[in-house]
């Protein structure tokens, strides 16, 4: 029987043959026990980088030792020797060239097209954008596409999103097994891309494994920034527990929603500040706190203040000691006020604000993430009486909301906050057109890409993605789309995605294209 096969970077040394059959139980056995333990007790670092410069040999005995004392994580987009059939390995950044010729380009800021021009793609960013040919040369990593007069654009960024509960209703979230939830939400993912959405915020749920499958090549989806779970305080937006997890027993056990990394209940400075830690050690890019009370949660009502002063300066303290930020789910104006002498920088929601809050968040240089939140007969139909009435008041203050904000100009944020809803979720280019109510097309447009992307940067020191995202020019992320028409006159095109995107480019990779 021939010996087991292994990389040519770290031999696997094996003293006599093995059966194939053995090995294979073996290397599989031992790789499903690892992602239990994953799953259920442990979240390990360093990567193998570590056990290489100690020159240990990486066999499965080894590495589980390694594994258990913290010394490496197992990944798809490492370089190690246990693999998985059927399962292959990270895709690296693109290193081949594209070129877009004859487009014109909506850059992202700029109230016009372009005249035609031509955008060369080299690797994951933009590398030249020419009135003039660009010469290239013609072998296989060079892709070459004719806009014929299309529409370049950066792909869209939503600064409010829910990957994990977006599009499946909330009894299945609340009653169905884990690793189902998460195949859910990995379709929603690569649903969300083929929308022409290649960046979301999220702000809720147990993403953090699903964003890391996206960027390594495993999963298909946009650029993730991950919030983690939704601190709350009992009582509070984020508190999904049951009634039969009540009382909480300091030290107890965490309830099914913190298990899975839906939310984390917090009583305490002490306790928001160990919560939001959690989240960063996880890899969060910004903390979302619930500050006030909510539309889907019934065990509050929307007028409700959440957490005190204290509690929120907590979070904001450890965020900015990682280099990030907080931001704050809030309908009124006293929690949003308590937010902002709180340190936070970003307001969710806040459809129930009044002037002078609203003045406030302007003279701070507060972001305000706003949505178009309004009545949808299948919507309403689907919520509990108490969630309707909440919605009722909530979609009354939508307009005054964006009146306020340009009126004072707020820095505002676009995002769809779509939550349980499949067929809400399948329409999520709507929300984007219904905001010409408030803006012309081409602000709309600039909300949901630069402005957006402005907003992803203000997660410093834990942006996973750092560059510049929403923009069309020399040097930014390679985030793109060609659409078939002109946006800025007939922004109703994004509604349809499948029909009038005809390419879809994230991070230089097509993950698109109807033109071949």
């Amino acid at each position: 029987m021939e010996a087991r096969k292994a990389r040519k970077r770290i031999p696997m040394k094996r003293s006599s043959p093995e059966p194939a059959s053995e090995k294979l139980y073996e290397t599989a056995s031992f790789v499903y026990f690892i992602r239990w333990l994953r799953s259920r007790c442990l979240e390990l670092s360093f990567g193998l980088t570590t056990i290489r410069k100690f020159k240990l040999v990486p066999r499965p005995s080894s590495l589980l030792a390694a594994l258990l004392v913290g010394l490496c994580q197992l990944s798809l987009g490492q370089d190690y020797d246990i693999e998985v059939p059927g399962e292959p390995p990270g895709v690296p950044v693109p290193k081949g060239v594209t070129l877009f010729q004859n487009v014109r380009i909506f850059d992202g800021t700029s109230p016009a097209l372009s005249a035609p021009s031509n955008v060369l793609i080299r690797g994951n960013t933009i590398d030249r954008i020419s009135a003039s040919p660009i010469p290239v040369d013609t072998n296989a990593n060079v892709q070459v596409i004719a806009g014929n007069g299309r529409v370049l654009m950066p792909g869209l960024i939503d600064a409010h999103w829910h990957m994990f509960m977006a599009a499946t209703p909330q009894p299945v979230l609340m009653t169905s097994d884990a690793s189902y939830l998460h195949l859910l939400a990995a379709r929603q993912a690569k649903a969300t891309l083929m929308s022409g959405f290649t960046t979301v915020r999220d702000l809720g749920g147990p993403v953090f494994g699903l964003k890391r499958a996206i960027d390594e090549g495993v999963m298909v989806g946009p650029r993730i920034y991950p919030s983690g779970a939704m601190i709350s305080q009992t009582s509070g937006h984020g508190d999904f527990r049951f009634l039969f997890e009540l009382p909480r027993k300091l030290g107890g056990p965490l309830s099914n929603s913190e298990l899975e990394g839906v939310a984390a209940i917090a009583d305490s400075p002490d306790e928001v500040r160990l919560r939001a830690r959690e989240q960063l050690r996880h890899g969060a890019s910004q903390i979302k706190l619930m500050a006030g009370g909510g539309v889907s949660s019934p065990f509050n009502p929307i007028e409700s203040i959440q957490f005190t002063e204290p509690e929120i300066r907590a979070a904001v303290e450890a965020a900015e000691n990682w280099g990030t930020y907080v931001t704050i789910h809030a309908y009124m104006p006293r929690a949003i006020r308590q937010g902002i002498a709180a340190g936070v920088k970003c307001i969710e929601h806040g459809h129930l604000i009044d002037e002078p809050t609203a003045k406030l968040m302007a003279d701070k240089g507060i972001w305000w993430s706003l949505q178009p939140l309004r009545y949808d007969e299948g919507a309403f139909q689907r919520m509990s009486p108490v969630s309707q009435k909440k919605a009722l008041q909530v979609w009354a203050g939508t307009d005054t909301a964006y009146k306020l904000a340009k009126k004072y100009k707020v820095k505002t944020a676009w995002g769809a906050d779509i939550l349980f809803d499949p067929d809400v979720a399948r329409r999520h280019g709507t929300d984007l057109s219904v905001m010409v109510q408030w803006y012309t097309p081409a602000e709309v447009l600039k909300m949901a890409t630069a402005d957006n992307g402005e907003l992803m940067a203000l997660s410093g020191l834990m942006n996973p993605y750092p560059g510049n995202l929403g923009v069309v020019k020399p040097g930014a992320l390679a985030d793109l789309l060609l659409v078939d028409g002109d946006p800025l006159a007939n922004i109703k095109l994004i509604e349809d995605p499948e029909k009038n995107i005809m390419v879809i480019m994230k991070d230089g990779k097509i993950y698109k294209n109807t033109l071949k």
